[in-house]
């Protein structure tokens, strides 16, 4: 998707002149997924094209909302199972001792997704290492 690049330009008194339009980043690789998506998908374009725009505007933000709901079921599911383990909790409140106190429950389950992507992946390769020996 296109964001904008940075905030409109200001004018000579500090203040953004009514008529600056933000500027859009373009990203040649996700413009030609999104266009692959359209070709595929004549139907789904169509349907999109032909929706009100206060109703594509407020599906947009619906993503946005299921997105952060999304983001926030995992974060409660990480830090629920480093809970449930005493010596896991305090070897993560070892680790995040220093932060102030509002960032510390972010910063571990910050670092549990880490550790556990590490960890598929080091299971992951071994797996493969050992189909490829055939032990």
């Amino acid at each position: 998707m296109n964001k904008p690049k940075s905030p409109a330009p200001t004018g000579a008194g500090g203040a953004a002149a009514p008529t600056d339009q933000p500027t859009y980043r373009q990203n040649p690789e996700v413009d030609a997924k999104i266009d692959a998506h359209i070709k595929e998908n004549p139907k789904y374009w169509a349907y999109i094209q032909g929706m009100p725009r206060e109703r594509l505007e407020r599906t947009l933000v619906l993503n946005e909302v299921r997105e952060l709901d999304r983001q926030h079921r995992m974060r409660e599911g990480v830090l629920k199972s480093i809970n449930k383990s005493p010596d896991l909790k305090q070897a993560y409140e070892t680790l995040v001792k220093d932060l102030p106190e509002e960032q510390r429950e972010g910063v571990i389950a910050q670092l549990a997704r880490q550790t556990k992507r590490a960890v598929a992946r080091t299971q992951g390769q071994q797996q493969n290492h050992t189909a490829t020996v055939g032990v």
